[in-house]
């Protein structure tokens, strides 16, 4: 009984005394501490009696409970008096300007993407967007892609866990998807029947196993449709050319097609810019030099036909581009990799105003 009195005068003599946090954390691990105190009562208690174990340790607990709660509204004084005296001592003068902020950048990937639909946008066409995971019949089948073509492989394909039903799921590997699922849809279609004509581009996130300095497992495309009853393969080169010349603000740029093949367009193109190199650096323009930066073609019939349109009534074209490669030809970014690094000294470099919106009319970029 002895100990219990001068522990407990001890302990919540020190309890009180504490001038600061850490002279009150001291007093709690003195007393309830692995070597407090009044742990060592706790330990104790085998060498006792039953009847004496029940009565002291019923002594023991409500000492315990009586020094925590010493210890609860000791914090709580200390903790008003420390903001109490740190509200006294620090002032604010509001008569001093604001700190400077860092204007925020727009990154190239997103100024080129806007810069895409500024172009596209005069010409008639409407963005249109879809899922980053496809099942394998929109992403391949719908597209004329057979199950053994190599696009399939899982070398190139990033293959998820097939659906309940069975259906196999994986992350898209091109934007072309979305012109399925847009052809598919019953209002495009009764479109179409009455003569209309679509028009649409498809900008997004794309996805492949492969990675170096030109290449990385996530990347950005865009790709265009139009399907119409008339359109030929003369108004994909003119389309083209136009959107080319506009992008790289090069007036007379030249353009090469050159005969291709891709399992959803029939006849197909790869089409090549101008270009020249001096002294080591990349010119687009007129020159000696050709740099493929698309691939185009007609809208193939089976592809027309996998989305329930009839190809003897309806034709089409397509294209497609990279938006990253676009982008590092067009703003001298030698390296894919950096547009995913978070770097903001790149970004800061390389990025653009929130106010530089890009039209045809006030000028695209820089």
């Amino acid at each position: 009984m002895s100990d219990l009195s001068t522990i407990r005068r001890e302990a919540l003599g020190a309890v009180e005394q504490a001038a600061d946090l850490a002279a009150l954390d001291a007093a709690r691990v003195a007393a309830l501490g692995k070597k407090g105190s009044v742990t060592g009562l706790m330990k104790t208690l085998g060498d006792l009696s039953p009847e004496q174990r029940r009565e002291f340790g019923a002594q023991v607990n409500q000492l315990k409970a009586e020094i925590e709660g010493a210890l609860e509204a000791r914090k709580s004084a200390l903790s008003a008096s420390a903001l109490a005296a740190r509200l006294a001592s620090e002032k604010i003068d509001v008569t001093l300007p604001v700190r400077p902020e860092a204007q925020g950048s727009l990154h190239p990937i997103g100024q080129a993407m806007d810069e895409v639909a500024a172009i596209f946008g005069e010409m008639g066409f409407t963005w249109a967007d879809g899922p980053d995971i496809e099942d394998d019949w929109h992403n391949f089948s719908a597209l004329n892609i057979p199950p053994d073509h190599p696009a399939r492989q899982m070398q190139d394909t990033f293959y998820l866990p097939p659906r309940a039903d069975g259906t196999p799921m994986v992350l898209r590997t091109h934007t072309s998807p979305v012109q399925a699922r847009t052809m598919l849809d019953k209002g495009v279609q009764k479109m179409l029947a009455d003569g209309g004509s679509l028009r649409i581009i498809v900008p997004g996130r794309t996805f492949r196993i492969d990675n170096d300095a030109t290449h990385t497992p996530m990347f950005h495309q865009v790709e265009g449709l139009v399907i119409d009853r008339t359109t030929h393969m003369g108004h994909l080169k003119g389309c083209l050319v136009d959107f080319c010349r506009a992008f790289f603000e090069v007036d007379d740029l030249p353009l090469r097609f050159r005969p291709s093949y891709f399992p959803f367009t029939e006849p197909s193109a790869e089409v090549d810019i101008g270009c020249s190199w001096k002294d080591g650096e990349l010119r687009i323009g007129a020159g000696d030099s050709w740099l493929e930066i698309l691939g185009s073609g007609m809208v193939h019939p089976n592809v027309i036909a996998n989305c329930g349109l009839d190809p003897a009534i309806y034709q089409g074209f397509a294209f497609g581009m990279g938006i990253d490669r676009i982008a590092m030809l067009k703003y001298g970014i030698p390296d894919l990799r950096s547009f995913f690094d978070s770097d903001l000294r790149w970004l800061r470099h390389y990025g653009f105003s929130a106010l530089e919106w890009p039209s045809l009319t006030g000028g695209l970029g820089r």
